[in-house]
C-alpha cells in the first residue's frame, strides 16, 4: 500500500474512532400537539398543556443531549374535536388529545365506560378500572397502532356526569320531550326520561343553549362552569352517571420513531404520568366546578335515590346491547364489557342495577 493511501486509511480509522467516542450531536425536535377542545375549561387539555408539554420539555433538556419544542394548537386551532384522531394519523399533528366519544365508528368499543352508566363517580377509581381493562384486553391499545398509525401515550377522562337544563324540573317525567345535548355515546341515557337527544360538542354548547337548539346538556361540573353553560341554562341536577375515562393522548408512530430512543422513552414515561395524575386532577376540577356553580348562582340540586335507581333500571340491558353490537363489528365487545363490569365490582363499587353480559 502506498504512503498516501495508507495515510488516508489511517485518518479514516482515527476519525471513526473519534466519532464513536464522541457524544451524539444535540438536536432540537419540533412537535405539533393539539386538541379540538380548549385549554382551560377542558381538564384533559389543560393537563396536556400544563403537565405533559412542560414535563417532556424539561426532562428531555435535563436528561438527554437534545431539546423538544412544541407548537401547541388547542381549541380546534389545528384540528376539531372530531378530527384529531385523523390529524394524528395523517401527521398533521404529531400528538393529539381527544375524546374518543367523537369517533363513534372507528373507536366504538373504546367508548365502553359510556355503555355502563351509573358507575364509579370518583375519577381516580374510574381511571384505575379502565386502565385495568386496557391491560387485560390488549386489543384496545393495539388498535390505535394497527388501524390508525399512532401510539397511545395515556388515558384521561371527564369528571362525574350530571344534567344541566334551561328550565327547572322536579321529576324525571318533566324531562319528556325536552331537547338535551350530549357527546353521542351518552345520548341513550336519555331514553328513560323521554328526552330528545341532540348530538353536539362543547364548543357549540353555549350558543345552542342560548338560542334554544336544545334546552339541556349532559355535562360534568368542570365544563359546565368552565364554558359558562349556567348562564343560559342555570338549573343543574346532580345525578351521578359516573366519571368517564374516554379521552386519549396519542402520538403518530412515524413522528415517534424519528426521535432518539432516549427521547422516545421520556415521552412514553411522561404519557404514563399524565394518565396517573388524571384521576386526582379530575376530582379536583369536579369540586371546583360544583363550588363555582353555587357561587355563580346556579340552581344546584340532587336527584332522589329512588329516581336515580329507576333511571339506572331502565338502562339495565344497555351494556349487553352495546357489547353485542361491538361483537357484530368484529370487536371483542363481550370480553371488554365483561372485564369492565368485573373490574368495577372487584374494586369495591356496587352498581345500582345488575348489569350482565350474555
Amino acid at each position: 500500500m502506498n504512503k498516501t493511501l495508507n495515510g488516508t486509511v489511517s485518518a479514516a480509522v482515527l476519525l471513526s474512532a473519534m466519532m464513536a467516542s464522541a457524544p451524539a450531536m444535540a438536536d432540537t425536535f419540533t412537535l405539533r400537539i393539539g386538541s379540538g377542545h380548549p385549554n382551560g375549561p377542558s381538564v384533559y387539555v389543560t393537563d396536556t398543556a400544563n403537565f405533559f408539554v412542560p414535563e417532556v420539555v424539561r426532562r428531555v433538556a435535563e436528561e438527554t443531549e437534545h431539546e423538544i419544542e412544541f407548537v401547541e394548537g388547542y381549541g380546534g386551532a389545528i384540528a376539531g374535536v372530531a378530527e384529531t384522531l385523523e390529524a394524528v394519523q395523517n401527521g398533521i399533528l404529531d400528538i393529539g388529545a381527544y375524546c374518543i366519544c367523537f369517533e363513534p365508528a372507528k373507536l366504538f368499543l373504546h367508548n365502553f365506560p359510556y355503555y355502563a352508566p351509573f358507575g364509579p363517580t370518583d375519577s381516580e377509581q374510574a381511571m384505575k378500572v379502565v386502565r385495568q381493562v386496557y391491560d387485560e384486553v390488549p386489543w384496545l391499545t393495539e388498535t390505535f397502532e394497527s388501524e390508525y398509525g399512532q401510539v397511545l401515550l395515556g388515558l384521561h377522562g371527564w369528571d362525574n356526569y350530571h344534567l344541566g337544563t334551561t328550565n327547572a324540573w322536579e321529576t324525571v317525567a318533566d324531562l319528556e320531550g325536552v331537547k338535551i345535548g350530549g357527546a353521542g355515546p351518552n345520548l341513550p341515557w336519555l331514553e328513560f326520561a323521554g328526552a330528545i337527544p341532540v348530538q353536539s360538542t362543547l364548543p357549540d354548547g353555549y350558543m345552542s343553549l342560548q338560542t334554544g337548539v336544545y334546552d339541556g346538556w349532559l355535562m360534568f361540573p368542570s365544563a359546565y362552569l368552565g364554558f359558562k353553560f349556567y348562564e343560559p341554562s342555570p338549573n343543574y341536577t346532580l345525578i351521578g352517571f359516573g366519571a368517564m375515562p374516554v379521552n386519549a393522548l396519542t402520538m403518530n408512530m412515524r413522528s415517534l420513531e424519528r426521535l432518539p430512543e432516549d427521547v422516545q422513552a421520556i415521552i412514553a414515561e411522561v404519557g404514563a404520568a399524565y394518565e396517573a395524575q388524571a384521576g386526582a386532577s379530575l376530582n379536583a376540577a369536579q369540586q371546583r366546578g360544583l363550588d363555582g356553580l353555587v357561587a355563580a348562582g346556579a340552581n344546584v340540586k340532587t336527584l332522589s335515590d329512588e329516581a336515580r335507581a329507576g333511571w339506572a333500571e331502565s338502562l339495565v340491558s344497555f351494556p349487553n346491547q352495546q357489547a353485542k353490537d361491538a361483537d357484530g363489528r368484529g370487536m371483542p365487545g363481550s370480553e371488554v364489557m365483561s372485564a369492565f363490569l368485573a373490574a368495577v365490582e372487584a374494586d369495591g363499587y356496587t352498581w345500582p342495577v345488575a348489569y350482565s353480559i350474555d
